[in-house]
This record gives C-alpha cells, sequence and structure tokens, in this order.
C-alpha cells in the first residue's frame, strides 16, 4: 500500500482567496475602482493585503474610512453593488494560483480524494474566478457563504460542505489561511493545514494548525500525514502543537 492509499474516500477543503488563489489584486483593485470613483484616494496594495480574510464588505468600508469618508458604514453599504458590479468583471484580470497547487490538487484527486471549496466568497462569484482559471473541474463542489446555514467560522460551513460531495467529515482535513478556517476545522474536529503567506491578520502559525504549509508541493505529504495519524518529515512543512 502507497501513502497516498490513504487519500482514497478523503475529503480536502480548501478556502479560495489567500490559500489557492493569490486574488487580492483584483479584490483591493475593485474598492479602489469604487474610492477612486468617489473621490477618495485608494488603497495601498500591502496595506489592504491582510484583511481580505474579513471579507469585501469589510474591506470597502475600511477603505472608506481609511479615506475619510462620514458615515464609512453607510458609504460602504451604498456602494457595495457597485464593488460587485466591477469586481465580476475583474475577477481574474491578474488573480493567479499559488505555486504549485494545480500540480497538488490534481495528485489529490487522481488518488481518489473528494475537493471541495468551503469559502466565504459568494459561491457564484467564486465558481466564475476557478472557471476563468480553469481550476473549477479539478473541485467536486463550490460551496460558498451563501450556500450554507452559518459561514466560517461556524462549522457549520465545513460540515455542510463535505455533506455537499459525500464526504465523510471523520476523513476530512481543512485547508485554509486564517482564523476563519482554523475556527472552522477546530469546531468541526478535523485536522488542519494553514498556510503561511495568505491573507491574516493574526500570522498562520499563531493560529495553532496541526501543519503549517510554506509551499504547495508538500499538500500532498501534508494531508497523507494527517490522514494516517502521522506528521510529515518534509523540510517545507512545519508540524506544530
Amino acid at each position: 500500500m502507497t501513502a497516498l492509499a490513504a487519500l482514497h474516500g478523503s475529503t480536502i477543503a480548501f478556502d479560495l482567496d489567500g490559500t489557492l488563489v493569490e486574488s487580492a489584486p483584483d479584490l483591493i483593485g475593485a474598492v479602489n475602482a469604487v474610492l477612486i470613483a468617489e473621490g477618495f484616494r485608494p488603497l495601498a496594495y500591502e496595506q489592504g493585503r491582510p484583511f481580505i480574510s474579513r471579507g469585501a464588505r469589510w474591506l470597502l468600508q475600511w477603505g472608506l474610512a481609511e479615506a475619510g469618508a462620514e458615515d464609512p458604514s453607510a458609504r460602504a453599504a451604498a456602494l457595495f453593488g457597485r464593488f460587485i458590479s466591477h469586481y465580476g468583471a475583474h475577477v481574474a484580470d491578474e488573480s493567479r494560483p499559488f505555486p504549485g497547487v494545480i500540480d497538488a490538487l490534481q495528485t489529490l484527486k487522481a488518488a481518489g480524494a473528494k475537493l471541495v471549496i468551503c469559502t466565504n466568497k459568494p459561491t457564484d462569484l467564486s465558481r466564475s474566478l476557478l472557471t476563468k482559471l480553469d481550476m473549477v473541474g479539478l473541485f467536486d463542489g463550490v460551496v460558498g457563504m451563501d450556500a450554507v446555514s452559518a459561514m466560517k467560522p461556524d462549522p457549520a460551513h465545513l460540515i455542510e460542505a463535505v455533506a455537499a460531495v459525500g464526504g465523510d467529515l471523520a476523513r476530512t482535513v481543512m485547508v485554509g489561511d486564517a482564523d476563519t478556517d482554523a475556527g472552522a476545522a477546530r469546531a468541526a474536529g478535523t485536522p488542519l493545514i494553514l498556510v503561511d503567506f495568505g491573507y491574516s491578520e493574526i500570522p498562520a502559525v499563531e493560529l495553532a494548525p496541526d501543519i503549517l504549509l510554506h509551499h504547495f508541493d508538500d499538500l500532498v505529504d501534508a494531508c497523507t500525514g494527517l490522514l494516517n495519524g502521522l506528521r510529515p518529515t518534509s523540510p517545507l512543512c512545519k508540524a506544530t502543537s
């Protein structure tokens, strides 16, 4: 029996933005398109990147507040439709999968794992992004915030995403980048892998994942190790306690 045999019949649930795809350029670009149209200064890329895990609505509101807008909460609510329209039209202008993602997903899928997107991004925008990046066919399901009873960090999101693809929660691994992913996985009782290059205000290592991943070349080893109850030995994977 090979190490990959552990993947057969398992479910690997993935966050999308900041985990599989570097989507910050287009998300911040859409926020900035709205800010500029309203006569405000745009956000600097590095200024906005860590906050993407909070969601686009919060990011837009924060951008308005940073620019000095009055009542940024109400202003963001009024302008959010414009943001969605712009982002939907430019969802994959600059967004790209992180290095090693495609090969890792193909290996997991070929080994018999079910792959599901578990994201706080709306399902239609998630599907659009994955389709434009020629990635949607790698997944058995795409489960956004609008397709579940409660979104991450509520465990219902992860539980319902696994159920949507006919998976077994007891043989599931969650892969994400931020506290919302960590919260959902811990509450659902699933092993947790976090990447250390995503969108998180809190350093991923401080969220105490089972495995802290530095590169997707090591994702398959990390998943098989956790499903076998072992810790991967690759130097690019760091097990935390």
